[in-house]
C-alpha cells in the first residue's frame, strides 16, 4: 500500500501514524513545508513557496491566497511522483493549510483522509461568546470567508475526521455522514504522574508536590484561552493563599482572535491587575519544551484551562494524562472532556469568583483532588490513549475508507 502525508508542518497530526502504517509494510511518504519534518524517518519532500502575495492584495483575501500558494507549491512534487507512476492508494492530510488543493485532479483514484479542526460561523460560537471583545459587522463576513477551504475540502475528501464531538457539529450537518469523531491519542505511557517531581525556576526557588502550585497553560496568552478571566482572579487568588506560586506558560503572539490596539494581551492585562500581584509568586515562563511541560504538569495542584467554545488544546489531555487536577471553563468542548466534581471541576468562564473558589479548593483539598487527578487520568487512559484507543480507530478508518 502507497500512503502519502501531507502537512505544512509535517509530521503534526501524524507523528505516530505515518511512522506506524510504514512499520506495517507500507510505502509512506510525506510533503512538508517545514524543515522540522527533515528529522523524520518517513521520506520527506520539503517544498519551497512558489510565490509570495501580491502587491495590493486585499488582506481579507491573503488566508485563501495562502493556500493556493501551498497548493500549487505542492503540486510540482505530486505531479512528478504521478509522472514516476508513484500513486497513493491513500492520501491523508490536514486539510486546512492548502497543499492539499490539486490531490483530486493529480491522483483521482486516490482515497483521501482529512484531519478537520473547526467550522466557523459567523454569529454565535466563539465569535460572540465574550461580550468583553464585540466583533465588527465587517469581522463577519471575513469569518465566512475562511469558510471556503472547509467546504472545499469537505466536497474533496472521502472521509473526514474531528477531534471531538463538538468541532464536528460545528460543520454544515449534511456534511456530518462523512466526518468521524477520533482524536489523535495521548501517550500515557508518556504523561504520567510522577509524586517525586522537583521544579526549580530562574530564580532558585524549588517547587515540590508539597507546594501550593497553580499552573495555566497556553501556546499563546489570550481571550480566547481565558487569560484575562485567569489575569483577573489572581490577585483575590493569592490572598487567599499567600504560599501558593502560579506558573503561567505562554507566548505573547495572538494564535487565534485579534490582537489588541497596541502592544499584547499579556502584558495588557498583566498590567491591569499588576499592582495587585506578588511578583515573587507569579512566573512567567514564555513558551518552555515540552518535557519541561510535563513536568510542570506533574508538579500542579490546580490546573486551570479556560477556552472560549472552539477547540481542544492537547495540554488538556496531557495534564489530565499527568494527574493534574483540573478546573476548566464549563464551555464545549471541555464538558466533553470533565465531568464536573469527578475527572475535574468546571466553572463558569466569566465568573471570576467561582474560579478563585475552585482553585482555592483544590488547594486546600489535596487528598480530594488526587482522587480527582486519579480519575482524570483513567479517563484519559480509556477514552484518548494513543496506542489502545486512538490508534485502532484511526486504523479502522483507513480500512473503512480502502
Amino acid at each position: 500500500m502507497r500512503v502519502l502525508f501531507m502537512h505544512p508542518n509535517f509530521p503534526g497530526q501524524f507523528q505516530h501514524l505515518a511512522p506506524a502504517l510504514q512499520a506495517q509494510g507500507a510505502d509512506v511518504r510525506a510533503i512538508s513545508f517545514s524543515s522540522a519534518a527533515k528529522t523524520s524517518p518517513i521520506e520527506t519532500v520539503h517544498v519551497s513557496y512558489l510565490r509570495g502575495h501580491p502587491q495590493g492584495l486585499d488582506p481579507w483575501v491573503q488566508p485563501l491566497d495562502s493556500k493556493i500558494i501551498r497548493g500549487r507549491s505542492a503540486a510540482a512534487v505530486l505531479n512528478a511522483w504521478c509522472d514516476e507512476e508513484w500513486i497513493p492508494d491513500l492520501i491523508i492530510g490536514h486539510t486546512g493549510w492548502g497543499d492539499m488543493l490539486n490531490l483530486r485532479d493529480i491522483f483521482p483514484s486516490s482515497r483521501i483522509l482529512g484531519w478537520f479542526e473547526f467550522y466557523y460561523h459567523a454569529r454565535g460560537l466563539d465569535l460572540d461568546f465574550d461580550p468583553e471583545f464585540p466583533p465588527e459587522e465587517a469581522l463577519r463576513t471575513k469569518v465566512r470567508l475562511k469558510n471556503l477551504w472547509p467546504l472545499w475540502m469537505l466536497e474533496e475528501v472521502d472521509l473526514g475526521v474531528c477531534p471531538t464531538r463538538f468541532q464536528r457539529d460545528t460543520h454544515p450537518h449534511r456534511y456530518h455522514d462523512k466526518l468521524r469523531v477520533v482524536h489523535e491519542g495521548i501517550d500515557t505511557q508518556r504523561f504520567v504522574p510522577n509524586a517525586d517531581i522537583t521544579v526549580t525556576l530562574g530564580e532558585g526557588l524549588t517547587l515540590t508536590r508539597q507546594d501550593e502550585v497553580v499552573t495555566f497553560f497556553n501556546r499563546d496568552l489570550e481571550p480566547y484561552r481565558g487569560y484575562h478571566v485567569f489575569m483577573r482572579a489572581l490577585p483575590a487568588l493569592l490572598r487567599k493563599h499567600p504560599n501558593a506560586h502560579v506558573l503561567i506558560v505562554g507566548g505573547d503572539g495572538v494564535s487565534y482572535g485579534a490582537p489588541p490596539a497596541a502592544g499584547n494581551w499579556k502584558q495588557y492585562f498583566l498590567d491591569e491587575v499588576r499592582e495587585a500581584l506578588d511578583p515573587r509568586r507569579v512566573h512567567f515562563l514564555g513558551r518552555v519544551p515540552h518535557q519541561t511541560l510535563i513536568g510542570l504538569m506533574q508538579l500542579s495542584r490546580a490546573h486551570v484551562y479556560l477556552t472560549y467554545p472552539f477547540v481542544l488544546s492537547w495540554s488538556l489531555l496531557e495534564a489530565m494524562s499527568c494527574g493534574a487536577p483540573v478546573i476548566g471553563s464549563d464551555t464545549a468542548p471541555v464538558r466533553e472532556v470533565i465531568t464536573h466534581d469527578d475527572n475535574g471541576l468546571l466553572v463558569d468562564f466569566f465568573v471570576h469568583e467561582g474560579l478563585v473558589e475552585q482553585v482555592s479548593f483544590a488547594l486546600k483539598n489535596p487528598e480530594k483532588m488526587q482522587q480527582v487527578g486519579q480519575r482524570a487520568r483513567q479517563h484519559i487512559v480509556e477514552h484518548y490513549d494513543l496506542k489502545t484507543v486512538c490508534f485502532p480507530q484511526q486504523l479502522a478508518l483507513i480500512k473503512e475508507l480502502l
